[in-house]
């Protein structure tokens, strides 16, 4: 597995879901390749200092999720096979997702309404994605 992941037990977001993510990331972004075993439970588990049933339930939630599987007694491997492309594409969408809705709490905290948010969003499709308008 490429750097370790990192957890930081204050940001208010918990943990399993902060690996979760970093998972999601790494598939995405080709770090961690199909096929490519992750640690244990018990190794993430002492390298985060955190308790091994949350590394549990992030890896369920990922096999879940279809970005990891899980075969007995040889551990935990990013998903291969023929839908191994889709699983890259899925968990990039999945992080960017998780992006757009806290810009969208976020938002919402500060009071803009509905037509203000659309707006704003609208500006930003169009600053990143001008080859599609």
């Amino acid at each position: 597995m490429p750097a370790i992941l990192t957890v930081d037990p204050r940001s208010g977001v918990p943990i399993y879901l902060q690996i979760i993510e970093q998972v999601k990331r790494s598939v995405a972004l080709g770090a961690l390749t199909p096929g490519e075993q992750l640690p244990t439970v018990k190794q993430l588990a002492l390298d985060l200092t955190v308790n091994p049933n949350t590394v549990a339930r992030a890896y369920r939630d990922l096999e879940h999720d279809g970005v990891i599987e899980t075969a007995s007694g040889r551990g935990s491997f990013v998903r291969a096979g023929n839908g191994a492309a889709n699983v890259s594409l899925a968990a990039g969408r999945d992080v960017a997702r998780e992006g757009i809705d806290a810009a969208l709490r976020e938002a919402k905290s500060l009071g803009l309404q509905r037509s203000d948010v659309a707006h704003l969003v609208e500006l930003s499709l169009t600053r990143w994605f001008p080859e599609d308008v």
